[in-house]
């Protein structure tokens, strides 16, 4: 028998990082499916915007600096995917590029590249965009059909205007609000595919909607139609679920999940702004590292300290 010596790693899996990332993509093909079925060209012109932007940005960021161009790992173009579909489609196109800039350049290269960003680019560019132009990312449009832009006609979002829609609109997706939020089949559609591939895990998704919903029950408000409007079920299937930015332990992603359910729920009934999920991710991807310093695993076979007694 021939014995072969290597260094590490031994194990070898095949959900390399570029397999994980291309699930993603294949998971918000739906979500990005249906924001062209209900708001048209102008849906798909973001979203392209915003991929295009982010890809580019890395690839000219890696050349400018010397590094290996990685973009064929596809989480540029992922981020940039997330910031079109984090958008209303009557955005205009100069939001699409700052905020996947923002997303690659500040929160991503600056921090050392993918595995080193301390929070979700995505997300900490949605942040960024609502606080700098609020009018521009809250003008909120009904859909208008996929053969055309959508300018026509405004409305409310179902958070905003709660008892204004049906259940069936909530969950196909004929209300106002981003482009990847809208419709909650096609979010669960994409979860399905990531949980069946083992891309994420089912752990924070649904710890997250268990939380709000419980919360908001509680509230006093209707937890059903919390978990179906805004942003929530997006955010929780595609956001909170980042790698890098949630713990790694099985019990720090418990805590994770039910402290962004919990913050979403006290933002939407006790703060002035109807979403909450943006700040909710943020603010539990700021407290990852502790999460994880205070629930990671003990090291096998390693002596736990014990204090002598005196005497």
């Amino acid at each position: 028998m021939n014995l072969f010596l290597s260094s590490a790693p031994h194990v070898h899996s095949p959900q390399t990082t570029r397999v994980l990332m291309r699930n993603v993509l294949i998971a918000l093909a739906p979500c990005a499916g249906a924001a062209i079925w209900y708001f048209g060209y102008s849906a798909l012109i973001l979203m392209a915007i915003a991929t295009a932007t982010a890809v580019f940005a890395e690839l000219i960021w890696q050349m400018l600096t010397g590094q290996k161009v990685r973009i064929d790992d596809l989480s540029a173009a992922v981020t940039g995917l997330l910031v079109g579909l984090n958008l209303q489609p009557q955005a205009p196109w100069w939001l699409a590029v700052i905020g996947s800039l923002f997303a690659i350049i500040i929160v991503k290269c600056l921090f050392g590249g993918l595995g080193d960003n301390f929070m979700n680019p995505a997300l900490a560019a949605r942040g960024v965009l609502l606080a700098s132009w609020p009018v521009r990312m809250t003008s909120w449009v009904l859909p208008t059909g996929w053969n055309s832009y959508a300018d026509a006609v405004t409305g409310a979002t179902p958070l905003a205007s709660p008892g204004s829609f049906t259940l069936k609109d909530l969950l196909l997706g004929n209300i106002p609000g981003t482009m990847g939020e809208v419709c909650k089949v096609a979010i669960l559609v994409g979860l399905l595919f990531l949980l069946v591939t083992k891309t994420i895990s089912w752990r924070i998704p649904v710890c997250v909607v268990a939380t709000t919903f419980v919360f908001s029950w509680l509230f006093g408000n209707d937890p059903v139609v919390s978990i179906l409007s805004g942003g929530l079920l997006f955010a929780a299937v595609f956001m909170a679920t980042d790698y890098v930015t949630c713990p790694m332990t099985d019990k720090g992603q418990y805590i994770y999940a039910v402290g962004v359910g919990l913050l979403i729920a006290v933002i939407r009934n006790f703060g002035n702004y109807p979403e909450g999920a943006t700040y909710a991710i943020l603010l539990m991807n700021i407290a990852t590292p502790l999460i994880d310093r205070f629930t990671k695993n003990r090291v096998y076979g390693h002596e736990r300290k014990v204090k002598k007694e005196n005497g």
